[in-house]
């Protein structure tokens, strides 16, 4: 069969690989749909990961159909659509490191377990929003450990498919006010699809200023100038001037959650940050809540549906790879599969 793998540092191939099968105790699966990740150009440019540096298989962003089931399987059935927990597959990360990767036209789940790396879905959801269930348990995840309390005022910077998420996922939580920060209109607009109350695009106008119009003025007598009142500041955008930025404005006892990646260290000014107790927590993966967002999605799907931008047919895999890769050519792009 066909697969896409890491061939060397800044390469994408097509790769011909056996036909992966399924055992009694296993489910064999026909990929159906795979996002593409801004973590794939990574894995590109670096020429794979470790210990598949030049054969690493890309893909971690899977919607799947069953098409065959173990003697010693049960809740599956052969044509059931599923989403893939990729973090739970006996044989490594599925599509950052591990043996398989989604962008191939099939894959098997050892030892397989319904509700354990599968979760089975209503066919009405189309494949390129069910694949959205894996980055969408990224951002849940984020917004889970800034831990919002009902009534929280929220800022997330970046509005791409991971800050939207987040902008569902604090509405989910209970927040009561949610803001998004970015210097794209067409993703800001998405922004207010989704559920955002406002957003401020930061190349036209003072963000930190608007954001004591929006959520008050949360200066204090150790930390004076523009102090908005928000209470969470969430960085899914990854630029180097969002952690300077709330780290210089966010009121006492804020908190600043990063789930974004930064490919350049970033300096802060951490004298400055001690006045304001600001509490900083780093979010990666999904340790729970990767089908705990399946039940959102499932009942919200057209709402999911606007974080899509284009989807890609499988045999130009390689050309969504470099679309998704092209600042400012896509937001969320879905390998889709015949």
């Amino acid at each position: 069969m066909r697969s896409v793998h890491v061939t060397a540092p800044d390469t994408a191939s097509w790769v011909d690989v056996d036909r992966p099968e399924a055992g009694p105790a296993d489910v064999l699966l026909r990929m159906r749909a795979c996002g593409i990740c801004g973590s794939d150009a990574l894995y590109t440019a670096n020429g794979g990961i470790p210990p598949r540096l030049g054969a690493t298989p890309l893909g971690h962003e899977p919607a799947a159909e069953v098409v065959e089931v173990g003697a010693d399987v049960t809740g599956l059935a052969v044509g059931d659509h599923v989403v893939i927990d990729t973090m739970a597959l006996t044989d490594g990360l599925l599509g950052s490191g591990g043996a398989q990767g989604g962008l191939s036209e099939y894959v098997v789940i050892s030892g397989a377990q319904a509700g354990r790396q599968l979760r089975v879905v209503p066919k009405e959801i189309p494949w390129e929003v069910a694949a959205l269930n894996e980055p969408m348990a990224v951002a849940s995840h984020a917004v889970n450990r800034t831990d919002p309390r009902p009534g929280a005022k929220v800022v997330v910077f970046g509005a791409g498919p991971i800050g939207l998420g987040a902008v569902l996922g604090y509405r989910r939580r209970g927040a009561s006010h949610v803001v998004v920060v970015d210097i794209q209109p067409s993703r800001l607009d998405k922004a207010l699809q989704v559920g955002a109350d406002a957003v401020i695009n930061s190349a036209e106008e003072d963000a930190a200023a608007r954001l004591v119009e929006l959520h008050g003025d949360g200066a204090t007598a150790f930390n004076r100038g523009v102090r908005p009142g928000t209470d969470i500041y969430l960085d899914a955008a990854g630029a180097p001037a969002v952690p300077r930025t709330v780290t210089s404005i966010a009121k006492h006892g804020a908190t600043f959650g990063i789930v974004a990646v930064h490919k350049k260290p970033v300096e802060l000014d951490l004298g400055s940050i001690l006045t304001s107790e600001l509490n900083l927590v780093w979010s990666m993966g999904y340790p729970t809540e990767i089908f705990e967002v399946t039940d959102d999605i499932i009942a919200n799907w057209r709402r999911y549906a606007v974080i899509v931008s284009d989807t890609v047919p499988f045999d130009r895999a390689l050309d969504a790879l470099e679309l998704a890769r092209t600042p400012g050519a896509a937001d969320k792009v879905v390998v889709t599969f015949g």
